[in-house]
């Protein structure tokens, strides 16, 4: 075995791998294993690998009339990085310099380079994966030398072409197959790196945004952006971090605290800029950032426009202290944080007009309701007066007791105990009206009692039932209010044994639909929509009604609430 060779064709690999090291770091090459090169960089991509062919045929090394040398490197790492347009464009160069250059194995040495360029190439664009392993690549560095060995062989006498091929061969084989393996690697990896940077930034920024989804859900002001700062100073390696509106300063933390202070207005031309424009702007040096403190450590920002309905509200700014130094990670990390900071101030003012138009229908619907209750209350009370005075001041008590709960419970979550003491308030008044006409029954388990539920929630039920159930009947109504616990929810029942709801009306009710006529639906329509806004559709409403016998309202209603009703 030729030592020597070993150690020549170990060099060639380390000076080409050092090339491909270099080569890694520049946008193009990045381009080319993302696979988005146009065909001017193409172009460029088969002039770079022919010209490191051609290179390594001049570091060849004479042996037995022929040159042991590194040229396909070159060529087959382009074909494996850049597929077989450029696996083929640098083996026709580097090929056609090898040819012309002379010698016994000119033709097959020219020929073999340009086959395994295409090869290597090809086998690069149909592979299963989107890249290769290094086994693989190691495969093919040796498949492509043992190509150009046969084609030694097979052009070359006997004796002489075994001769060159058996002091050639192994090491050539050997060395130039690591050597293709590593320059493919090295390219690979810098691609794994970038995007490994990338999942971290967009980690980070994601927990950043995550902690930051309370305080924005607030607004935006100097006292959450302040709060939003030091999150974003505390998690990332900035010099500093600011926060402005349209036209000030709303905070800034980190360096040049004590001289970038809110309240004031902007100064930055990239800053005024970016919120005209909407785009992204970097301002390179101290000058640009326009502070007037000559003390200002701060040498490079980068300012992200923040955004509230496609209009600009204010900006995100990242600083670092050295001219020019910040990077394409840090714009990336900045723009995704100021995207996910835009539609958290955008979700916020959804939640709050979503929360804003549930209270505004709520009351609408409560409107629709307490008028019919309080005219006949007043009716009722009127009536006893002169007959039972007594009776009468019990009554405007429970009245006024009925009002003061119903005021008090309709935005919040109460115990199904408050709930009960509220219905009976109503009841005491409804009572007086139907006398023996309405009979009431409570079946309610002690343990449930304390079971949260949203305010106003049987007293539309009932109001319902008495109103469209009972009061058409001439005697004998009675409604059973029961609940009871079962499997984590509570399951609570209204039934009327009064005159049901026609097949009909019923239909419309289970669609969604109020029924008009006589207000039918209102109150089941109120309780409806509340829970499905205070569950998050987990609870579950259900009316069953026979015509002429009566009707049967079941909620199914969870342990917790999904959110507060206000």
């Amino acid at each position: 075995m030729n030592i020597t060779l070993f150690k020549q064709m170990a060099l060639d690999t380390s000076f080409l791998v050092t090339i491909a090291y270099l080569l890694s770091l520049t946008p193009l090459f990045k381009k080319t294993m993302r696979g988005m090169i146009n065909t001017r960089e193409r172009i460029i991509l088969i002039l770079i690998f022919g010209i490191i062919g051609i290179v390594g045929t001049y570091m060849s090394l004479p042996t037995k009339g022929a040159l042991a040398n590194s040229r396909v490197v070159g060529v087959v790492a382009g074909g494996l990085l850049g597929g077989p347009v450029i696996g083929l464009g640098s083996g026709i160069i580097a090929g056609t310099h090898r040819y012309f250059l002379g010698g016994a194995t000119s033709l097959s040495c020219a020929i073999a380079t340009i086959i395994n360029g295409l090869i290597a190439g090809l086998l690069a664009k149909n592979s299963s994966s989107k890249l290769l392993s290094w086994k693989q690549t190691v495969l093919i560095g040796f498949g492509s030398e043992i190509l150009e060995m046969l084609m030694i062989l097979a052009t070359l006498p006997a004796p002489d072409g075994w001769d060159v091929v058996k002091t050639m061969g192994p090491p050539m084989i050997i060395m130039n197959g690591i050597g293709i393996a590593i320059f493919y690697g090295i390219a690979q990896n810098s691609i794994l790196e970038e995007e490994r940077i990338g999942a971290l930034q967009a980690q980070k920024a994601l927990y950043i945004a995550n902690l930051t989804l309370p305080i924005l859900r607030l607004g935006l002001n100097e006292e959450t952006a302040e709060k939003v700062c030091e999150i974003i100073f505390k998690r990332a390696d900035f010099a500093a971090v600011a926060i402005t509106s349209d036209q000030r300063v709303l905070a800034h933390v980190g360096k040049g605290s004590d001289h970038h202070t809110a309240g004031l207005e902007l100064q930055t031309k990239a800053t005024i800029e970016a919120i005209s424009t909407g785009e992204i702007k970097l301002a390179v040096n101290k000058e640009e950032i326009g502070c007037s403190d000559n003390s200002c450590c701060l040498g490079s920002a980068l300012i992200v426009p923040l955004r509230f309905e496609k209009t600009v509200v204010g900006t995100l700014k990242i600083y670092r202290q050295g001219k020019r130094s910040l990077t394409k990670v840090d714009r990336e990390f900045a723009a995704g944080l100021g995207q996910l900071f835009s539609t958290q101030l955008e979700l916020a003012a959804l939640e709050t007009r979503a929360s804003l138009v549930s209270k505004a229908e709520l009351k609408a619907l409560q409107a629709q309701i307490n008028p019919h209750f309080l005219f006949n209350a007043i009716n009722t009370i009127v009536s006893f007066c002169r007959t039972n005075p007594k009776r009468a001041r019990d009554l405007l008590l429970e009245l006024g007791d009925f009002f003061r709960k119903n005021l008090q419970s309709g935005d919040r979550f109460v115990s199904l105990r408050e709930e009960c003491d509220h219905i009976r308030a109503y009841l005491a008044i409804e009572q007086a009206r139907f006398s023996d006409r309405l009979n009431v029954i409570e079946e309610i388990s002690e343990e449930v009692l304390n079971w949260q539920l949203p305010g106003l929630t049987l007293q539309p039920l009932i109001e319902n039932a008495i109103k469209h159930g009972i009061y058409p009947l001439n005697s004998g109504g009675q409604i059973i209010v029961s609940a009871e616990q079962e499997k984590g929810f509570l399951i609570l029942k209204i039934t009327d044994n009064g005159v049901g709801i026609p097949h009909e009306k019923l239909k419309l009710l289970h669609s969604g639909e109020t029924v008009q006529s006589k207000g039918l639906g209102i109150g089941l329509k109120n309780v409806e929509q509340r829970l499905k806004y205070a569950y998050h559709g987990q609870a579950d409403f259900m009316i069953s009604s026979v015509f002429g016998r009566g009707t049967v309202v079941t909620l199914r209603i969870p342990e917790k609430p999904h959110f507060e009703i206000a």
